[in-house]
């Protein structure tokens, strides 16, 4: 039976006290667990940030890649052998800057991804820019005069781009996001997570006591169906004094990507004995690779 401590590691976290993405480390263990996961059945792919981090203080396999990246080389190791459960770690500004385009690409695509974003509204690794989600009218450190941007929407992009599992959850609620995680382990294609993370040194604005009177359960109404996309969308536009959290939209009508691959039917590539290939194809293959 796989427990939470069998993805202990000693390695200890740098983060500050207080930091939300204590308690989005917590439930992603706490998830795996639940799920029945062991540490080398999972992939923690990051890229660079806070929250990238991740990866390096759990037990279980793990990548960091380039700023931007961590979708991408989460496809590439889902399709060489997606017997791995693949979650992605990252942080607003490595999701929605330089990787937007690439969560957008996977979410239209369905890659079996669950692509977790520890959203604290600001770059916190490099001590305080303004980033993608930050509120218009931000002041920090790369906006002294308040940011003059639109924040991005990123459960609304998800659900623009096709994906089928579109789900919001807080630091502050560790049940709420272990059951979310959990979820999303359970769906088929991609699945995005954003994760309202307060940044305790570098955003005070956006703090435990800024979300917790203002967030509320989607799935506390019996009545709201994940199935309707015009009412995710109605729900992902909500904003200010109330808002939504839970799995604004979630079907499965749609195969995942690797499924439909033909050279994937077989199984997962990566387990797949060398010695069948022919003398010709490993000749073509270390051409290719060498």
């Amino acid at each position: 039976m796989v427990t939470v401590e069998d993805f202990a590691s000693p390695v200890r976290p740098t983060w500050c006290t207080g930091c939300g993405n204590f308690a989005i480390w917590n439930a992603v263990k706490r998830a795996l667990a639940q799920v029945g996961l062991a540490p080398h059945e999972v992939m923690l792919v990051s890229g660079i940030g806070c929250g990238s981090k991740l990866p390096d203080y759990t037990h279980a396999n793990g990548y960091m890649t380039l700023h931007g990246r961590t979708v991408p080389v989460a496809t590439g190791v889902r399709l060489a052998n997606h017997g791995l459960r693949v979650v992605c770690t990252h942080g607003d500004g490595d999701a929605y800057a330089e990787g937007l385009g690439h969560m957008l690409h996977a979410a239209r695509r369905n890659i079996g991804l669950v692509d977790i974003v520890q959203d604290n509204r600001i770059y916190g690794l490099t001590k305080g820019q303004y980033s993608p989600t930050s509120d218009r009218g931000r002041v920090s450190k790369t906006s002294p005069w308040g940011s003059f941007e639109l924040p991005v929407n990123p459960v609304a992009l998800a659900l623009a781009a096709g994906a089928t599992f579109v789900a919001r959850s807080w630091s502050g609620d560790l049940n709420h996001l272990t059951e979310t995680i959990v979820r999303a382990l359970g769906h088929r294609g991609y699945a995005l997570i954003d994760v309202f993370q307060p940044c305790v040194t570098f955003n005070r604005q956006n703090s435990y006591d800024y979300y917790r009177p203002r967030v509320y359960k989607l799935q506390d109404d019996p009545n709201y169906d994940v199935t309707d996309k015009m009412a995710a969308f109605a729900k992902a536009l909500e904003w200010g004094d109330r808002i939504p959290i839970g799995v604004f939209y979630q079907v499965e009508d749609r195969p995942a990507y690797e499924e439909q691959v033909p050279a994937l039917k077989a199984g997962p590539l990566a387990p797949r004995p060398l010695e069948k290939l022919s003398p010709e194809q490993a000749r073509r293959l270390l051409e290719e690779l060498m």
